[in-house]
């Protein structure tokens, strides 16, 4: 297919070469804008997939986000980042994969794709350093701390949960302590805040391993 270069396409193509990246049609068109401020984005995307369909560049369409685009058509594969959606190109050294014909069902193979998830380097620097907070925070708490006291109603609260098999409802939270749910309420908010308690299930709730600590103390 013999496809004609407009200035639109020309500068599409450009400014994704000029990326070196793997950008969606949003991004391209944020770039193409600035010098084509006519341009719309309805443009930008219907011209991305005709260059795509001519093999002038590559389409991603990673599970489940948004589609982005290529200008390095070698064929290679992408590691994801499932925090801030990053991409980027992977090599594996394999560029032909044989599988066995009975696996095909009788399909003819014409390509593949490998879909790879991770974490890139600046998502794990983040989560490290909140991670570094964290239990920063919780070294730092003494008994004497306003965080590690317990009032009588929150211990009362809290052995009931250290005795209970597992996530409970506030109702029998509160049945075990003899009282009714909305007396409890602002004890388990409390308990919560002070991660003492966590909720793995909706509207239930059970002690943590901070919690039994601050029940020894």
């Amino acid at each position: 297919m013999q496809l004609r270069m407009t200035n639109q396409r020309e500068m599409i193509l450009r400014e994704l070469k000029k990326s070196k990246g793997h950008l969606t049609a949003d991004e391209l068109y944020e770039r193409v804008k600035k010098y084509m401020p006519r341009i719309s984005l309805a443009t930008v995307y219907r011209n991305l997939e005709i260059l795509s369909d001519v093999k002038m560049i590559r389409k991603l369409e990673i599970s489940g986000r948004q589609k982005r685009f290529d200008s390095e058509l070698e064929d290679h594969d992408h590691i994801y980042c499932v925090e801030c959606q990053r991409i980027d190109n992977l090599d594996i050294g394999q560029k032909h994969v044989e599988l066995p014909v009975g696996d095909t069902h009788g399909y003819t193979i014409t390509g593949r794709r490998l879909e790879v998830t991770g974490l890139c380097p600046k998502c794990q620097e983040k989560i490290k350093k909140t991670s570094t907070k964290k239990s920063r925070g919780v070294a730092k708490m003494g008994c004497g701390s306003k965080k590690c006291t317990l009032n009588d109603k929150q211990k009362e609260v809290l052995e009931a949960m250290n005795k209970c098999d597992g996530p409970s409802a506030s109702k029998d939270i509160a049945a075990a302590v003899g009282k009714e749910a909305k007396q409890i309420s602002c004890q388990i908010t409390a308990l919560k805040k002070k991660g003492y308690i966590d909720s793995p299930v909706r509207c239930k709730y059970e002690i943590t391993s901070e919690g039994k600590t601050a029940l020894k103390a």
